[in-house]
């Protein structure tokens, strides 16, 4: 009966800290959108899509910038307006950052601040951390 009680508790200890283990599940938080631009503060909006394996939950838009998106989903487009330059444009909300290499931001088009269009030749955006 001693023996089995010894298992009983070695089975509940490892069973209960199992449920601990801070490597199952999604870990949600956020990732930066940068843009790469030739034209550091010459240009006045952007718009782009930001595709991933999950719904956004969240956007927010760099200092000194508006955002304005459609609502969240796998494949979301967003446009920013205000100066931009080179770095951050949008903090996006993911819900598991483990798979942050999965989410892409393409540019679709840019325009100066008269909103005259530019060629998205040059321009790139990165999704970080």
């Amino acid at each position: 009966m001693r023996r089995l009680r010894g298992w009983l508790l070695v089975a509940l200890a490892l069973w209960g800290g199992a449920g601990s283990c801070s490597s199952i599940g999604p870990v949600a938080g956020v990732a930066t959108v940068s843009l790469t631009t030739p034209n550091a503060g010459g240009d006045g909006a952007i718009l782009f899509s930001v595709s991933g394996p999950q719904a956004l939950t969240s956007v927010t838009a760099g200092p000194g910038l508006r955002v304005f998106a459609q609502p969240l989903s796998t494949v979301t487009r967003f446009a920013v307006t205000g100066t931009l330059t080179n770095g951050a444009v949008v903090t996006i909300g993911v819900a598991d950052t483990r798979h942050l290499d999965q989410y892409t931001a393409t540019v679709q088009a840019v325009a100066a601040p008269d909103y005259q269009l530019r060629s998205p030749a040059g321009y790139s955006l990165t999704v970080s951390p």
